[in-house]
């Protein structure tokens, strides 16, 4: 398509914190969009030391300077939708919420990230009940893992029937929408299960893909869902197509050796050409 005057890319927006290794975060972030034909922009939250073995180092970025990004990016070029990763503290949480009420932001995917594959804490304890009060009615969806959504909840989750009243709860604790993953139950199978405030449940199942480079496959998942709300689709379209993508971008890379540890998904298997349309208003 010919780039008019008027016309522009799907923009997407990730405020999440930086991995060195470029396997998972900010750098998982803007290689999803840009493989899906979308621009990417980003506010950093964090800075971290890591590789494929581990975190070594976290250094929060302050939540003025976290302030500065977003006003910046939203100030001038706009969203489409945007990703949320790693969140320190509290502040950081209650600049995303005022930012968001300030700019209007809609199509906002959250991935409540707590710690590292690893183990290393990225969050705050106290934080974690300000996210789910502060943000969970504020952003689109939210994608926790199992882990997550236990401590969220004060439970374990197990089996698929603790899951799908798991992703209930957490409706009930104000979020629109949630897509809990259930990629950390044993099995040759791969189940999530969508679940929207109205009660809607899907569940979404493959076969599990053997691999040891899985860093970064939450943070690209979230990533790529939305980059489809971006270029248009609905939420449970869209949920769809960010697995698909992330199951490509595995099997496309279960091969490949980067590091000693857990190696990167290969977000490149096969990129689209950005995008380009009227913008809607």
């Amino acid at each position: 398509m010919t780039i008019g005057e008027n016309s522009r890319y799907p923009r997407l927006l990730s405020i999440a914190g930086s991995d060195s290794g470029g396997g998972a975060g900010i750098q998982a972030d803007l290689k999803t969009f840009a493989a899906l034909g979308c621009y990417g922009m980003t506010a950093i939250t964090a800075i971290t030391a890591q590789n494929t073995c581990g975190v070594s180092t976290v250094s929060a970025v302050s939540a003025g300077m976290l302030q500065d990004q977003m006003n910046a990016v939203l100030g001038d070029m706009g969203v489409d939708a945007v990703k949320i990763g790693m969140l320190p503290s509290i502040d950081h949480i209650q600049v995303i919420a005022e930012a968001i009420d300030r700019f209007g932001v809609q199509g906002i995917v959250l991935d409540p990230v707590m710690a590292s594959t690893s183990g290393t804490p990225l969050m705050e304890g106290r934080a974690v009940a300000a996210l789910s009060k502060t943000l969970f009615h504020r952003v689109d969806l939210i994608t926790p893992n199992l882990d997550e959504a236990g401590t969220f909840l004060g439970c374990r989750v197990v089996n698929r029937i603790d899951m799908e009243r798991a992703a209930t709860a957490l409706i009930q604790r104000g979020a629109r929408a949630v897509l809990l993953k259930g990629g950390h139950l044993l099995g040759d199978e791969v189940a999530d299960v969508l679940v929207t405030g109205d009660g809607r449940v899907t569940w979404m199942q493959g076969a599990r893909i053997a691999t040891r480079n899985s860093h970064g496959t939450g943070c690209t998942l979230s990533s790529a869902i939305a980059a489809h709300l971006a270029r248009g689709s609905n939420l449970e379209h869209a949920v769809r197509q960010g697995r698909e993508f992330v199951r490509s971008a595995l099997l496309a890379g279960a091969a490949a050796r980067i590091g000693q540890g857990k190696g990167p998904l290969n977000h490149g298997f096969a990129p689209m050409p950005m995008l380009v349309f009227n913008p809607k208003v």
